[in-house]
């Protein structure tokens, strides 16, 4: 039973989590101290932090995590996180890519800021200082770190920005549509799994749905299937490669390859908002995926944007 294959591998001592004991935080909460006699001892806060908004009722656990720049102490706060927006009106189909971040079915597209391509350059002037140093040396700890922390930037630069976009696109629309992509089969393309991966795909997705549950708006993944392929005016199934950048249909409609996708992926999630196959993010299941149910305000306020939504 369970997952076959080689075991992965993972190191000890990266985090320590702490549920409402074994814990206490000094009155003016910029330090903490952990009384469950494992040697770890008062720890002083540095940083930015809005812990004197909270109670001590409100913080549900506590984790200390190690990270190449340090350690890092995470606060889980139990807060009502909802707010209100003014209906847009609008609704938007996401196409993401390599050449472009994404393309959305307005026909506006983000640059893909590569930052692992970017930083790659210095990612190997440190490994070769790694390489170069004697194994067990305090040197070679050093350029590990050194290495360890040009990695950690790059993965926080590619969080922020995922970040960033999703913050926008969900303010400024009613309903967000994008693919239901599975990344761990997309890398399996050797050629492509470096730049997948730096596109950071999976973490635009989870902001936008984490997002749209805070500001009340609705997200929906879509079946991939033809939305590249298929004609955003006929329906007609038009073949293409990777290479080919330009949609071109016998109907006369000629658009960009992503943008003709983006509309695709809008018409489809239009298409099926409030029946079988409609998913949204549920703010109660920590992560799974709940489907829409008929009736409620939910369908209710996509139904109005369908109807808002200018034609295509």
């Amino acid at each position: 039973p369970g997952k076959k294959g080689f075991p992965k591998f993972q190191k000890r001592g990266r985090s320590v989590e702490y549920k409402q004991s074994g814990w206490k935080l000094s009155p003016d909460k910029k330090s903490i101290t952990f009384t469950d006699k494992k040697g770890i001892g008062k720890l002083k806060l540095k940083g930015t932090w809005d812990l004197w908004r909270e109670t001590a009722k409100q913080i549900k656990r506590v984790r200390i995590v190690r990270r190449a720049d340090g350690y890092y102490v995470q606060f889980c706060v139990s807060v009502d996180i909802a707010e209100e927006l003014e209906p847009t009106g609008s609704a938007i189909g996401l196409d993401v890519g390599l050449k472009d971040f994404y393309t959305d079915s307005v026909g506006n597209a983000e640059p893909n800021p590569r930052f692992y391509r970017t930083g790659e350059k210095r990612l190997k002037f440190y490994q070769r200082r790694v390489s170069r140093k004697k194994k067990g040396s305090a040197n070679r700890k050093k350029a590990i770190n050194k290495l360890g922390r040009t990695h950690l930037k790059i993965s926080r630069q590619r969080e922020e920005h995922a970040k960033r976009l999703a913050r926008c696109v969900i303010r400024s629309n009613d309903l967000v549509a994008y693919e239901d992509l599975r990344v761990k089969n997309l890398v399996k393309n050797h050629c492509l799994a470096k730049s997948i991966n730096d596109a950071g795909w999976y973490q635009f997705r989870k902001w936008m749905e984490q997002f749209g549950i805070k500001f009340g708006k609705v997200t929906v993944a879509v079946n991939p299937a033809y939305t590249s392929q298929n004609c955003s005016r006929c329906g007609e199934v038009v073949k293409k490669s990777l290479s080919t950048r330009t949609h071109v249909c016998k109907c006369g409609c000629r658009l960009d390859r992503d943008y003709n996708a983006a509309i695709n992926i809008l018409k489809r999630a239009l298409s099926t908002v409030g029946h079988t196959g409609t998913w949204i993010l549920d703010p109660n299941a920590l992560g799974d995926l709940a489907s829409t149910l008929p009736g409620s305000g939910l369908v209710e306020q996509v139904e109005s944007v369908n109807k808002e939504s200018p034609r295509l």
